[in-house]
């Protein structure tokens, strides 16, 4: 099909009593407003905080599990929800494994690499310039034996960028944690429900309803503590016995379906906030305190609806051109001879 182009030759002497430059050097600033805007979507979105805070580090947890004051904790997935999250002012930020499934659209954590883990932890790290930072070892990387788990953490740590890294299990994994710990990396333990491990406990099933599962979750966080970790999440654990194990130790507890007897809680981000369609499984414990998902969709629609009609882009989401120089384009191209090539 033959199109009608305009050559170039011609378009330069078309060009030739424009004096573009000094024009537009008239028109547009070499510095100041326009300089600063954002005029790409590919501009970088962190902001500082309207009011910076300290960073939290193992001491600020400790103290604050020293005067009884409740540890904030949620995950993390990428930067957007970190960003959200440390502005919010939350003291810990979890790169959890769960983000197999609300990030990866996987079936269950089991399936997430460490290097999927640690991509994560690095867009979560770069957003968050506050909140203590920690990455879950994921399944297969820290079980074989202490020093396939040292490596993991420390190439967690350096790669990922995090200041901690969180692995499940309890008196069987003490000396795993005891070797993360004298090499200088913080540990976060995990007991009770063990989702990495549903196989074996017959899927998501609480854990210390008996006397004995009791006994047992007690055994594993006296454990995880003894071997270094400066605190353990409790999951699924009856509020009671979580409530009596918090007494027990003398490292923060960090709940998630353990009641309010722990020194802290933690929540799926993308749960809590309401960030999923409708029907989804949501666990007992989760409340959700807000509705991202139907924001999002209204959004995302109107935006669809205002595209088919034409109503966006407004002339205010248009950038302008000085009348002169639009009336000199359209003579140029009125005038100028028009070539054909095939």
């Amino acid at each position: 099909m033959a199109q009608r182009l305009i050559s170039s030759r011609s378009i330069q002497h078309a060009l030739v009593p424009l004096k573009t430059p000094t024009r537009l050097a008239a028109v547009r600033p070499v510095a100041g407003p326009l300089c600063q805007a954002r005029q790409s979507s590919h501009s970088p979105l962190g902001a500082p905080p309207a009011t910076p805070r300290k960073k939290v580090t193992i001491n600020t947890l400790r103290s604050l599990h020293q005067k009884q004051e409740p540890i904030t904790m949620i995950t993390a997935h990428d930067f957007p929800s970190a960003h959200v999250a440390d502005h919010a002012g939350m003291d810990m930020i979890l790169v959890g494994d769960s983000l197999a499934m609300v990030a990866l659209g996987m079936q269950d954590t089991s399936e997430v690499l460490l290097e999927e883990m640690i991509l994560h932890c690095r867009s979560v790290s770069r957003a968050t310039k506050s909140a203590f930072t920690i990455g879950d070892l994921p399944m297969g990387s820290y079980e074989i034996a202490p020093e396939q788990a040292l490596e993991s953490a420390i190439k967690i740590v350096k790669e990922g960028r995090v200041q901690a890294v969180k692995l499940e299990g309890g008196l069987d994994m003490a000396p795993t944690i005891q070797r993360i710990t004298k090499a200088g990396i913080p540990v976060l333990g995990h007991v009770g429900l063990t989702p990495q491990r549903q196989n074996a406990l017959g899927g998501f099933r609480v854990q210390g309803k008996t006397t004995g599962g009791a006994l047992k979750v007690l055994e594993d966080a006296l454990a995880v503590q003894e071997a270094g970790c400066f605190a353990v999440v409790l999951e699924a654990v009856p509020a009671e016995v979580a409530s009596l194990v918090t007494k027990k130790l003398k490292i923060p507890t960090i709940g998630i379906g353990a009641g309010n007897g722990c020194s802290g809680q933690v929540l799926v981000q993308v749960d809590m906030s309401g960030n999923f369609p409708p029907g989804r499984f949501l666990p007992k414990f989760v409340k959700q305190y807000g509705d991202v998902w139907s924001e999002s969709m209204r959004a995302i629609e109107t935006y669809k609806s205002e595209v088919k009609s034409r109503a966006y882009p407004a002339t205010a989401h248009t950038y302008p051109m000085p009348a002169e120089e639009l009336q000199e384009f359209e003579r140029i191209l009125e005038s100028t001879p028009i070539s054909t090539s095939t």
